[in-house]
């Protein structure tokens, strides 16, 4: 299959999956870019702001976990494997207000755990992986900040 085709079925199928689950519905993600191990999303203000105007702070947190959850599930689909994804623990860090969509970016910790995140699956029957992710504001300040660790298990 071309790379291409190939990197748009994954994407596509993602989505879906964003889509499938109705709290991750409500939020109206979508999908920026994906490539080298970075994954952006954003979603519109409207779906997700808090009484005082700003964006929802559980809002950012649940993007900033599905842009790193659906990093690991993008570079498994990828390789080509086949895996349960699940985030194993986290913490966020809220350090400004959000007035704008909310724009969040996700990527390992380690690049070494991108590049053998599959190959560790396949040989153990699960991986796992530290992810970070940021919420973004249009002048390049950070938000917010989200670090997680995942765990993907082989389905048999």
């Amino acid at each position: 299959m071309d790379a291409l085709v190939k990197h748009a079925s994954a994407l596509a199928e993602l989505n879906g999956h964003f889509l499938g689950m109705p709290p991750v519905a409500a939020l109206q993600p979508e999908i920026l870019e994906w490539h080298d191990g970075l994954l952006r999303l954003r979603a519109p203000l409207a779906a997700n702001v808090n009484d005082k105007g700003c964006a929802f702070g559980g809002s950012m947190v649940s993007l900033m976990t599905i842009a790193a959850w659906g990093l690991v599930s993008l570079v498994l689909a990828d390789a080509g494997a086949s895996a349960e994804v699940y985030v194993a623990d986290s913490q966020v860090r809220y350090l400004k207000p959000v007035f704008q969509d909310i724009e969040v970016e996700a990527k390992f910790d380690d690049d070494g755990d991108r590049l053998t995140l599959a190959e560790t699956l396949s040989r153990q029957g699960r991986a796992g992986a530290r992810l970070r992710a940021r919420t973004l504001l249009v002048d390049g300040a950070v938000a917010a900040t989200f670090s997680g660790r995942f765990v993907a298990i082989g389905k048999s």
